[in-house]
């Protein structure tokens, strides 16, 4: 279960990041990243690290190839605690950075993780989504 007072600072971040990158404020943007990465690291090995930080932080980091380090950092985090919602969701993102960067094979079995991970939730159009992204995927 993630800190509640984690959970708000992350979310936090993460409506000013949506905002500065809005409105075009790279600096802005720069700066709340720092932020987000920090508390990340500061985070991380303790009581208070979650997998929730580092999907955040690679939903913001521009670089593809960084961020698909930070979501295999996230998805080790959320095998690690069982949590399902995450590894399904961090997959798919995993997935999505794949394709754009012409990693079809990779891509493919990103989607067969958050599949599996996707069967113990309960978010019905989440997996049709995946089902879909899948199949559309395999029939190529």
């Amino acid at each position: 279960m993630i800190n509640t007072k984690i959970y708000k600072a992350i979310y936090n971040l993460a409506e000013d990041l949506l905002e500065a990158d809005s409105q075009d404020d790279q600096q802005q943007f720069d700066a709340l990243y720092a932020e987000l990465k920090a508390l990340c690291t500061d985070n991380e090995g303790t009581d208070k690290d979650h997998p929730e930080q580092w999907e955040t932080l690679a939903d913001f980091t521009v670089d593809l190839e960084q961020a698909l380090v930070i979501y295999q950092k996230a998805l080790d985090k959320a095998v690690k605690i069982n949590s399902k919602d995450h590894m399904a969701s961090i997959a798919y993102s995993m997935a999505e950075l794949q394709l754009e960067l012409g990693q079809k094979e990779q891509a493919i079995e990103s989607l067969k993780n958050a599949k599996i991970s996707a069967n113990k939730i309960e978010d019905k159009e989440f997996k049709t989504e995946i089902d879909e992204r899948l199949n559309a995927l395999l029939a190529e």
